[in-house]
């Protein structure tokens, strides 16, 4: 028996030294998010910016692996695309509509799937989600929007989610890329990791690193060709102008000084004797050159963290993501921030490096949104995608194969109507040609109508009101930067009897309709066919 039981035990020690560990056999997978991070904002991506040299190490990302240039968030705001990310659902089903939602342990559906398929989970930075990220083995996340310089970061501890707390030095790209690097070195190491490392740059204001100041001083920043005299003949709508333009100084805060409220030549000390057109070329210009130096600091700390894994042998046996949280506007048709359905606030960056599965410089076209990114990630993990989410794995096309039964159109809906940037409500459906929008121009609850849309700038803040409804139908393959709505042009007429059935039927499908919200299905009833 003894003679039996020994060489059961040699046979045992044997094969656990032929077969490698979970944590060589599985990729680690690093998903790295930045804070309003655009497409703009790359040299990768081909923009106007292009040539300024912003993201090289990004660059070298998108080379060594697969650019996507048709992915786009269902809710271009922080806390909804977030929400939509970690539980691979659209908004109506996982709760989070708007900038006060949370997602509860229970509900953060991606780490706990990652580590029911024996993954090490961590989130580090901007978290934005309101409740403990208590699904995650590890985190160390900033507390809501966060500080630039001198963050406070909430960890788990002996005392109840909040209350664990510590403040680190520094800037906060700075800072979170130490976190990072101080994790992965600790870590326990007989695991795949799952880290999520989110940035808060380049969010505004805008604050950079001091090292940074004298980065683009001397630069003249190229502007996109719609800042001017916006808004411009053909572009909009009754419900982003108003009748007879009665709206342009009220719908969308703007670099300009359209906007008599809040424009980025008021926060940042712009001279206002200036001529409108100096006015709105320096606003422009200081508003760019802060946002490339944080956009320099990401870039530049990715570099950090990418040499650690080369160092320790991990960066071909990661999968790393890159992306941003939605998009944003520099400037295009005079606005900022993000919110709008227009083509720069709604596109997000996504980049995916893996040499063992991605083609080196490949790119893909495919229509994917932010609630497939969950199902993605799990499928590589060698995990299964639960019924639960609403999204769809995209894997596939990471080694190059057609995506079967795919979409032929994205759902979008903003729903914060005239919230914080003046933006009415609206949603509407994308596809590879096309994109229709309709501004139903209510707010969510009926109740906060009256209160003020800014209300930090108290007595000079408009106040939330219906605002008129429309529709806008942009021809993409002849207009891509969006300048003349078509939706009148009777050319047009089946385009967009096709796009209103797809539409209604994503509505429906993603139980994204407002049965429950009768002021705004009245207005939807009434000019669904205008």
């Amino acid at each position: 028996m003894k003679n039996t039981a020994l060489l059961a035990s040699l046979l045992l020690i044997g094969l656990a030294a032929a077969v490698p560990s979970l944590a060589e056999e599985r990729p680690n997978i690093l998903y790295i998010m930045s804070d309003d991070h655009t497409t703009q904002g790359f040299g990768c991506y081909g923009s106007r910016l292009a040539a300024l040299n912003p993201t090289p190490t990004l660059d070298r990302l998108a080379a060594e692996g697969m650019r996507f240039d048709r992915v786009f968030c269902n809710n271009s705001i922080c806390t909804p695309s977030r929400a939509s990310i970690i539980t691979g659902q659209y908004p109506q089903t996982n709760g989070v509509t708007d900038l006060d939602g949370s997602i509860a342990p229970e509900k953060q559906y991606l780490p706990m799937e990652m580590k029911k398929a024996g993954y090490l989970t961590a989130m580090i930075g901007k978290w934005h989600l309101k409740e403990e990220p208590a699904a995650f083995d590890y985190y160390c996340v900033l507390p809501g929007q966060g500080k630039y310089f001198d963050p406070e970061f909430r960890v788990r501890g002996d005392q109840p989610w909040p209350k664990n707390t510590f403040l680190r030095e520094g800037h906060s790209s700075d800072v979170i890329a130490d976190l990072t690097l101080e994790w992965l070195e600790k870590r326990d190491k007989t695991k795949p990791f799952f880290l999520m490392h989110h940035f808060k740059a380049p969010h505004d204001m805008f604050e950079f690193a001091p090292r940074y100041s004298d980065y683009l001083a001397d630069v003249e920043i190229p502007e996109p060709d719609n800042l001017y005299d916006q808004p411009a003949p053909g572009f909009g709508s009754v419900a982003t102008r108003g009748e007879n333009d009665s709206l342009i100084h009220h719908i969308g805060t703007s670099v300009s000084k359209r906007h008599p409220v809040r424009n980025y030549g008021i926060d940042f000390g712009i001279d206002p004797s200036l001529s409108d057109r100096e006015y709105t070329h320096q606003a422009y210009q200081e508003y760019l050159k802060r946002y490339l130096r944080c956009v320099k600091g990401v870039d530049d700390n990715l570099t950090r963290i990418f040499d650690y894994l080369k160092e320790h042998d991990l960066f071909d046996n990661t999968i790393i993501v890159y992306t941003g949280d939605q998009g944003f506007m520099l400037g295009e048709h005079d606005y900022i921030d993000k919110r709008w359905m227009y083509e720069e606030s709604m596109r997000m960056p996504f980049l995916v490096r893996y040499p063992k599965r991605v083609k080196a410089g490949s790119v893909n076209t495919d229509l994917i949104n932010n609630t497939d990114f969950a199902p993605t990630l799990l499928e590589l993990a060698g995990a299964g995608v639960p019924d639960y989410m609403q999204g769809r794995s995209f894997a596939a096309a990471l080694d190059g194969k057609p995506l079967e039964n795919w979409r032929t159109a994205t759902y979008y809906r903003y729903w914060m109507h005239l919230m914080h940037h003046d933006n009415p409500a609206h949603f509407g459906v994308r596809t590879a040609d096309y994109k229709l929008i309709f501004y139903y121009g209510q707010p969510e609850k009926e109740e906060s109508l009256g209160k003020l849309s800014m209300p930090w700038l108290k007595a000079t803040s408009y106040k939330i009101e219906p605002t008129p409804p429309a529709w806008e139908l942009y021809d993409l393959r002849k207009d891509p930067t969006e300048m003349h709505n078509q939706y009148g042009n009777p050319d047009y007429a089946d385009t967009i009897r096709d796009l209103k059935a797809q539409l209604q039927q994503l509505r429906t499908d993603l139980h994204e309709t407002d049965e429950s919200r009768p002021h705004i299905q009245r207005v939807i009833d009434t000019h669904w066919d205008d």
